[in-house]
Parts: structure tokens; C-alpha cells; sequence
């Protein structure tokens, strides 16, 4: 009954067609143009922004030819160490001599280079093979660093030539002296093995720690040059570390990979 009074009583008013209808309320209008703009601004800048991004890996400082693994050509028992560890030797030049049944053998150097560590020592029983000394294939003290970073295999599309790169040196302080400036000179496309690896810094633990959680690519890291730095590199800090960089000090690179447009991200 309440209902019927109700329907009644509408159907006797007049229309009021002539009162302004209130569709939102001006505080909606402005959340909504403020919604249109934030959109409009994105839908730009997906288009025609960039974003930065970086991969980092683990690096060894070294000349740029590598080292090598210098093994012994017969079996017997180390009567003499000819060489030092640090000491830089010419291609042919005596490092270790083994007496064999045929008598005295010499084992030399394969190529030029500094002998980085020695793995046999007077009175050593060797078999035909062994290894007994990594050298590293450089001739002149003044021949410049290299570093290379062995970042994982699914970046390495991702890495352009001459990409900047910033290097966390291990024996030097970041918080004090800043990080190691270099660019991107060569990118190995070939993934490396444990053995590759080891066979260019002369060292088989590094090779099998950095193949831990799969074969790396080499990206090899030319140190930007400076005359005002005490180790002749450029770093974050103006002046950088008080002493220089030796060869096979490790490091951590960071690589800024090729700028990406957001819109890419959604494209398949």
C-alpha cells in the first residue's frame, strides 16, 4: 500500500525538465584529466624513452694475449729451478731442468712472457705432461691491462662494442679510491669452457669456478688510459689508488648493456 501511494503520487508531479542535471562532480573531472595526462605521458615516453641496464660478472686483470700452461716433455726428477716467479723471460729460456733416464732435459718457455706461478720444486718426481709453471704472455713491463669479464651466455647479444664499464678491483678499496673506468673492445661470441678459460690465464681453479653455474662468454675490457693516476688507469676518484695494478687481480665488472625502449618489453 506504502508502494502504490508512492507510484501515485510520481505520476501526478510534473516533470522538473527544467532543473540542470549534474552528471560528476568537478573534483571527478579533475582526478579524471589528470588520468588522461599521466597516460597520454606514459604512452610518450614507452615510445620514445630508453632504460639503462647493467650485467654484472666476475673479471681477471690481464695483458691481452692471455697466459699459457707450461708442461714438462719428459718424466723425472726436478734437479734445478732456473726461473723466479715475477721474472719475465724471452721465448726458449731455461725455466726447470729434469733428469730423465736419458739424461738431463731443459724445459723452456713456449713464448715470451712473465712466469705468474711455478708448480714444481727441486727433488719433484714429474711425469710427461705436468704442469709446471703458468706464464703470461707478455714481453715488455710497459704493454697495457686488460680486463676480462666472463658474464653469463644470455647477455652477451645484449653487450655493444664500446659499452662503458666500471671494475671493483679486489685489492683496492672502492669506498676510497672509486671503481676502474674501461670500455668494451671485444665480445667472444663463443661460449668458454673450463679448459679455455684455464688455458688463457694459466689457471685451472679459476677456470672451473668461473664455469660453475655454466659456460661463461669472454668480453674483453680496454682500461681507459690516464697520465694523472698513479697506476696510469682512469678511475671514479681523481686521483685513484697510490700504487699500480698487477696482472691477475680479480675484479667485478659491471656492463651497461644496450638501451632498451619500454614498448619493447610488451612486444613479443
Amino acid at each position: 500500500m506504502q508502494f502504490r501511494q508512492q507510484a501515485l503520487a510520481k505520476l501526478q508531479s510534473p516533470e522538473e525538465l527544467d532543473l540542470p542535471v549534474r552528471f560528476a562532480r568537478p573534483q571527478g573531472w579533475l582526478v579524471l584529466s589528470v588520468t588522461v595526462a599521466v597516460m597520454a605521458a606514459a604512452s610518450v615516453w614507452a615510445v620514445t624513452g630508453s632504460v639503462a641496464s647493467t650485467v654484472s660478472a666476475p673479471a681477471v686483470l690481464t695483458h691481452g694475449e692471455g697466459s699459457y700452461i707450461l708442461q714438462s716433455p719428459a718424466a723425472g726428477q726436478v734437479t734445478a729451478v732456473l726461473a723466479e716467479e715475477g721474472e719475465r723471460l724471452p721465448a726458449g729460456s731455461p725455466v726447470l731442468k729434469v733428469r730423465t733416464a736419458e739424461g738431463d732435459t731443459v724445459v723452456r718457455t713456449v713464448a715470451a712472457g712473465r712466469i705468474t706461478a711455478l708448480a714444481a720444486t727441486i727433488g719433484q718426481i714429474i711425469s710427461t705432461g705436468a704442469n709446471v709453471a703458468a706464464v703470461e704472455k707478455v714481453a715488455d713491463a710497459d704493454d697495457p691491462l686488460y680486463a676480462t669479464v666472463y658474464v653469463p651466455a644470455e647477455n652477451a647479444a645484449s653487450i655493444p662494442s664500446g659499452a662503458a664499464v666500471d671494475l671493483t678491483v679486489q685489492t683496492v678499496p672502492s669506498q676510497e679510491y672509486g671503481v676502474l673506468r674501461g670500455h668494451v673492445k671485444s665480445v667472444d661470441r663463443a661460449a668458454q669452457s673450463a679448459q679455455a678459460i684455464a688455458a688463457f690465464l694459466g689457471d685451472s681453479q679459476l677456470g672451473e669456478q668461473f664455469t660453475e653455474d655454466g659456460r661463461p662468454v669472454a668480453v674483453l675490457v680496454r682500461l681507459d688510459r690516464s697520465s694523472a693516476t698513479k697506476s696510469g688507469y682512469r678511475w671514479s676518484s681523481a686521483d685513484g689508488p697510490p700504487f699500480a695494478l698487477t696482472s691477475m687481480t680479480m675484479a667485478t665488472g659491471s656492463i651497461r648493456l644496450a638501451d632498451q625502449r619500454p614498448v619493447d618489453w610488451l612486444l613479443p
